[in-house]
């Protein structure tokens, strides 16, 4: 599955373009400054983005009016369309957000039952009581999502309504090129519609990926062959950072291990599930963590433990945004344009070096020093073995075990050269902006001695290991056996 080797890059497109909360009828062609980042997502090294809701909605996306339909507030389907094409020709595939298990009050087929009653065609497409009332005074009770009755669930038991959806997918495919679903509340969908979905969608574009989000439970019970590729991890989101706020790393490593240690018990083993250390519903990262030395930490554990990355679009940056008790407004804001730092060099640097190794995308994992402010932890596959070190601490620690033996490439290192990257990267951007940057053949005169002097600085980041590893404090290493 090309999904397990990539890195996905989230996007709340209704705040990223700077549409209006609430749907206005006004058409605008908002959606087509996705198309204008994707020359940045390419250098970033995305692989994929996933698009929350585009679909015309009543306000936030997931309550859809009209699942064939861009959003008005977004622009056409001729604008996603193009939009599609220049994501895939910058190698960006592209992930919708599938929200399938409820839509909004505004639904065609829901507005045809408000009028209709009994007579509706389509009044078996909802869970529907017609002898209570709901607090909309429509005449009848119906199931809502969670209790929230803007979201009217859908009877996913009913076969023309998942003959519905599976049409409305394959247009999706057919006329977008899309790659892969995001399942919006995977959690509550029905086992034999996901089941139905993966074999439709498998026979209609072979490799299409289906992620679902998922916040609690056994994730086994829908990742697995016959229904999803992959689901989001919540329990480690949760440990990231909460071992990084309490300085407690036993955390993380425990979560790690149940999930994908060696023991037979571990439960997650051989499985790719979605990382992330923040997106559309939460805090973001910089925000929630109490000391801002540990944010580049937390994406170097987050590239080297197991999963698919995902980052959330200007958290690369060390965007804050913090999410109130009644919206989350403040967490899908709209940037002008990308605004790249040393941390952003930090994680095109991680992207790059995870695409190329077979042992973070697909090893094992083994704790192998825990500390409370320490983790040392090994990803192993037949042909690489590579070690990840952090440090957490503002002091120097040495760590040791009889595992930490032998010679190692050290393969990235932060604190790094990633502020001299990120200037460098401006410099190029700004140069590409006035078509004067250079081609290869046109390299400096020294670019000679740039070679050496990289070839001696690789030479240099030969170690050997003696039951030991000397880690700088707030540090993060990556280290490949020779």
């Amino acid at each position: 599955m090309w999904a397990y080797n990539e890195t996905f890059y989230q996007i709340y497109p209704i705040g990223f373009c700077g549409a209006p909360v609430h749907n206005d009828g006004v058409t605008a062609h908002r959606i087509l400054k996705i198309g204008e980042w994707a020359g940045y997502l390419q250098e970033l090294g995305i692989g994929s983005i996933i698009l929350n809701p585009i679909f015309e909605s009543d306000n936030h996306g997931y309550d859809t009016r009209d699942f064939t339909k861009i959003d008005c507030r977004l622009g056409t389907n001729d604008d996603f369309k193009k939009v599609c094409q220049t994501l895939h020709d910058h190698n960006v595939k592209i992930m919708l957000d599938g929200v399938f298990n409820h839509v909004g009050r505004g639904f065609w087929a829901f507005k045809d039952v408000q009028e209709k009653k009994w007579d509706s065609p389509y009044k078996d497409w909802f869970c529907i009581n017609f002898n209570g009332n709901s607090g909309y005074n429509d005449g009848f009770w119906y199931e809502g999502w969670e209790g929230h009755y803007e979201l009217v669930k859908l009877n996913l038991q009913n076969p023309a309504v998942v003959d519905y959806l599976l049409d409305c997918v394959k247009m999706w495919i057919e006329e977008f090129g899309i790659d892969g679903l995001r399942l919006d509340v995977a959690y509550s969908l029905d086992h034999n519609f996901m089941k139905r979905l993966r074999h439709f969608c498998e026979e209609l574009k072979p490799g299409f990926a289906l992620i679902g989000e998922v916040l609690f439970g056994d994730y086994n019970l829908i990742v697995n062959d016959e229904m999803l590729h992959s689901c989001t991890n919540y329990e480690c989101y949760k440990g990231i950072y909460s071992s990084f706020n309490s300085m407690n790393m036993f955390e993380i490593a425990h979560s790690l291990n149940r999930q994908y240690g060696p023991e037979q018990w571990c439960i997650y083993r051989g499985k790719h599930l979605m990382t992330f250390v923040d997106n559309h519903d939460v805090s973001r990262l910089a925000t929630i963590l109490t000391n801002k030395n540990h944010i580049s930490l937390a994406y170097g554990l987050l590239f080297g433990m197991p999963g698919i990355p995902c980052i959330y679009y200007g958290s690369e940056w060390g965007e804050e945004g913090a999410k109130a008790p009644d919206n989350d407004y403040a967490l899908r804001p709209c940037f002008e344009e990308p605004k790249p730092n040393e941390l952003t060099a930090f994680i095109k640097a991680l992207i790059a070096l995870r695409r190329e190794s077979d042992a973070l995308c697909n090893g094992t994992y083994h704790n192998v020093v825990i500390t409370n402010h320490q983790l040392v932890f090994e990803r192993r596959t037949d042909s690489e073995r590579v070690l990840v070190a952090i440090n957490a601490s503002d002091s120097e620690y040495t760590a040791g075990s009889h595992e930490l033996n032998g010679t190692f490439s050290r393969i990235l290192t932060y604190p790094g050269e990633f502020e001299a990257l990120a200037s460098e990267a401006a410099a190029v951007e700004d140069a590409e902006d006035k078509d004067t940057c250079s081609a290869a053949d046109d390299l400096p005169a020294d670019s000679a001695a740039d070679t050496s002097e990289s070839q001696e600085a690789a030479a240099a980041d030969i170690v050997t290991l003696n039951g030991q590893i000397t880690m700088p404090a707030y540090s993060v290493q990556y280290l490949k056996m020779q």
